[in-house]
């Protein structure tokens, strides 16, 4: 099980810190700022939360690789299953009006004959009774995969990268953006920012796993 100690923002791990001066603070969370990391104060994301099943880490991160490169189907019910246990040991938190799965590009989803994020999306929208829009983001440039170019190159890799099919679907309601596995949150962030820009009130990262950081 992954650590409980997280950013509610971007869920990586919190450091002890001094207190911080008032006057450094951003505006008030419901949460409290001291569930949320340095980075994200200073610099919010465009994304509210992110909850998580596991860390990314041997020897689950071989069970996301066999389902994200290997067709491993039958997987994604489970990994929704862990998810789905995730989001409801977080009480108080509002479940999504509405389930996006972090599409892929035109040539990739060729190549690979599924979105894993899909394939987790449409068990988790059973088991939270939450629904599930699978053509709603759409991603309309083919980039490098994030994990072929280096962490300095990801934000700029994704720039642009998505559009809202139907903005209408998304105007003051809660996102939930679902995906295999969150590592920089470049992706992530990039599709938060696009569905914020068409009107969203709110959006939820629920990713199976998370990568921990480089030490």
């Amino acid at each position: 099980m992954p650590v409980t100690n997280r950013c509610q923002r971007c869920a990586n791990p919190l450091v002890p810190s001094f207190p911080r001066r008032r006057e450094s603070r951003l505006s008030p969370r419901s949460d409290g700022d001291e569930n949320t990391c340095e980075v994200c104060l200073s610099y919010p994301p465009s994304y509210d939360t992110t909850i998580f099943a596991v860390d990314y880490t041997p020897p689950l991160d071989h069970l996301v690789l066999q389902l994200k490169f290997s067709a491993r189907l039958p997987l994604a019910p489970w990994f929704a299953e862990r998810l789905r246990d995730a989001i409801l040991a977080r009480p108080g938190l509002p479940l999504p009006d509405l389930l996006c799965p972090v599409p892929l590009g035109p040539a990739r989803l060729v190549e690979r004959g599924y979105n894993q994020a899909l394939e987790i999306a449409r068990p988790l929208s059973r088991l939270l009774g939450v629904a599930l829009q699978p053509a709603l983001a759409l991603r309309q440039l083919d980039t490098r995969a994030q994990s072929g170019v280096t962490p300095h190159e990801r934000a700029e890799n994704i720039r642009g990268a998505f559009a809202i099919a139907d903005p209408d679907l998304i105007e003051g309601r809660h996102v939930g953006l679902v995906d295999d596995v969150m590592t920089s949150g470049h992706t992530l962030e990039e599709l938060a920012a696009t569905c914020k820009r068409f009107g969203a009130a709110r959006v939820s990262n629920l990713v199976f796993a998370r990568t921990p950081p480089r030490a």
